[in-house]
């Protein structure tokens, strides 16, 4: 069939957010944008001072450590997410999956590149993925165990409490996030704040920490360890978690609000709480064991847990929901099969709720802590998705500054290099922890990544069965009117995803009914690479074969959710046609893919094809039409 659509009332990017002021967006951005990066604390150092990277907490690999943590922020987060790849939007939207729109525009369609170009960013999507269903498990056991700091017989509670949580987050989503996001902001507000206060207080004891913002003690501890002090990128790589969904949620607060976060609030914070653990450690060198918790005054440590209980959860919904759009996009673009997508909220359209991607990814996250039990053994499987994520968004950035960017390619492509160096470092410490863990995520990644390529596959080889099978348009209509049928008010409406061959239900409905409507309509509906369809570009119509048939294309950009009744409303009289929802009937067909051998795909990738097929969301209900108002009839399509 087509693919998506919605309706164009959103105020996105840089140009629209109503009457919220700048400040308001600074708030909403710190409470959504930066709760995946803003846990990292709770870890990263720990993660460290692990047996398995063999470090002792000595003066100079503190500082070195460090050293490497503070640079890694500036270097990718601040330098490239912050201040250059967000200049990259497609029209106000971020991500992974809107810089491979902008890319393949840069491209001629259909050439080998572009192909090239869409491979890179779906399995970048995939790997995203699988960040998605680390982070929530990370940031929540992270948090919970500040209790085997406080009561160490506790221990046992840990894991139980973990997956209450964490169902307990899935189970509210299909409440939506409306009434819960007007207090994310405040209380992550709180969260840096802490942050920032206790690194403070914990500096004052032990100034000499301050020393790690020269870069020659990063310097010093790669000399010190020679070749295998890379391996420790593997937990510095844990600082800079988070920094895709700074790009990803632009199109919700605009790249202002969140830059001025980031410079003036966020990145301070977490670099005064990050030295804060340091100096704790210079001072107390068994601190390392939890250096974030045993940093926090006694009187303090209770409330610090729910808050960084609080934080965890504030940073698993942004993933969740990132999730949601991410999987939006997909759909639009053809890449997964149409689900069932609720929205949570009448006045921001951006707030759904898809029921199939939740429950997957709460099965996904409750079997990871089942499976790894600490936060420890987590970070061992995070990381590989997260660096290379990071490396095909900077690949991906690299051909936008080349094609698009005249001027500022001549600093943004060796910066590019600078990046790639960093994050191929990041990817190889993290590979070398494939046995421990790290092979998760990267199976997760092929599994996610198979999905989708299969169905954007299955998709082409199926439409090509429909044309190859199919009757051409301009030689069936004037036939067909030499012996015309039975005509019966009304408006037919025959969803089709190829404009030019008649649409297997016209050719049933005549087949079997032996009836003509007194108007007849072939629908389809495009998916453009851009974010949002232009108001003038929405709605196309054609007269063919005289006053009774009409071809109409809807055009949809990749974040919008499809009306197609209300598309064809809001078109009242244009083009001569005027829809009466209640004079209106929809035909559609629903296709049974049969898997065949030596044609297509192989064999169990046409039969993973037939599965999803035989359980995608109807097009119709994706695209909104009601069921008293549809027709649908079956066709059998071998591929």
């Amino acid at each position: 069939m087509a693919v998506t659509s919605t309706t164009n009332n959103h105020a996105h990017g840089h140009n629209g957010h109503g009457n919220v002021g700048l400040f308001g967006l600074i708030i909403g951005a710190i409470g959504v944008v930066f709760g995946d990066i803003g846990t990292s604390p709770l870890y990263t150092l720990k993660e460290a001072f692990t047996p398995h990277y063999g470090l002792i907490a000595n003066h100079d690999t503190v500082l070195g450590i460090l050293s490497l943590i503070f640079w890694a922020l500036m270097i990718v987060v601040t330098a490239k997410y912050v201040s250059i790849i967000m200049r990259a939007d497609n029209e106000g939207e971020g991500g992974i999956m809107a810089l491979m729109a902008l890319a393949q525009r840069t491209l001629p369609k259909g050439s080998k590149s572009a192909y090239a170009v869409g491979i890179l960013g779906i399995f970048g999507a995939s790997l995203f993925f699988g960040d998605g269903v680390i982070t929530p498990a990370i940031t929540t056991l992270s948090a919970i165990e500040g209790l085997e700091v406080a009561a160490p017989q506790l221990h046992s509670y840990i894991v139980p409490l973990t997956l209450l949580v964490l169902v307990a987050l899935f189970a509210s989503q299909r409440f939506g996030t409306e009434k819960v996001g007007r207090v994310f902001g405040p209380i992550t507000v709180l969260w840096f704040a802490s942050l920032a206060a206790i690194g403070l207080l914990n500096i004052g004891h032990a100034p000499e920490v301050l020393k790690a913002f020269n870069p020659v003690w990063a310097v010093n501890f790669f000399m010190d360890h020679g070749w295998h002090g890379i391996f420790i990128l593997g937990a510095v790589v844990l600082a800079v978690t988070g920094g895709e969904a700074l790009y990803a949620d632009m199109g919700h607060f605009g790249a202002r609000p969140i830059r001025y976060a980031w410079y003036f609030f966020v990145l301070p914070s977490l670099m005064l709480n990050y030295l804060g653990q340091g100096a704790l450690l210079l001072q107390y060198p068994e601190a390392a064991k939890n250096p974030f918790y045993l940093g926090v005054p006694e009187w303090a440590l209770y409330p610090m847990i729910v808050l960084a209980t609080m934080a965890a959860v504030i940073a698993s919904q942004a993933v969740i929901t990132g999730a949601y759009s991410v999987a939006r996009q997909a759909m639009q673009l053809g890449y997964i099969p149409r689900m069932l997508i609720k929205h949570t909220s009448k006045e921001t359209i951006g707030q759904i709720y898809i029921p199939g991607i939740n429950w997957t990814l709460m099965i996904a996250v409750i079997s990871l802590v089942l499976m790894f039990r600490t936060s420890t053994a987590l970070a061992s499987a995070y990381g590989v998705s997260v660096s290379g994520t990071m490396l095909i968004d900077t690949m991906l950035l690299a051909l936008v500054a080349r094609t698009m960017w005249p001027k500022a390619r001549r600093w943004v492509l060796p910066l590019c290099v600078l990046f790639a160096i960093v994050e191929i470092a990041f990817l190889i410490a993290n590979g070398i922890k494939f046995l421990d863990g790290a092979w998760f995520p990267v199976v997760l990644g092929i599994l996610v990544f198979t999905v989708l390529r299969t169905w954007r596959r299955g998709r082409e080889l199926l439409h090509a069965e429909i044309r190859k099978e199919g009757i051409q348009l301009d030689t069936f209509l004037p036939g067909l009117m030499l012996a015309p049928p039975v005509r019966v008010p009304g408006t037919a409406i025959f969803l089709t995803a190829q404009t030019g061959v008649v649409p297997h239900a016209l050719l049933h409905n005549l087949k079997h009914n032996k009836v003509l409507h007194e108007r007849n309509v072939f629908l389809t509906v495009e998916t453009l690479n851009v974010p949002y369809a232009p108001k003038e570009k929405r709605l196309k119509i054609d007269s063919i074969g005289g006053e009774d048939f009409y071809r109409v294309l809807i055009k949809f950009g990749f974040m919008e959710t499809p009306d197609v009744p209300l598309a064809l409303m809001r078109s009242c009289d244009k083009g001569g046609i005027h829809f009466d929802p209640m004079e209106t009937t929809y035909f559609a067909s629903r296709e049974t893919v049969i898997a065949s051998r030596h044609r297509g795909m192989p064999v169990w990738r046409d039969k993973l094809f037939a599965v999803m097929h035989r359980n995608a969301a109807p097009a119709t209900g994706f695209f909104r039409i009601p069921g008293n108002r549809l027709v649908e009839l079956g066709a059998q399509i071998e591929i």
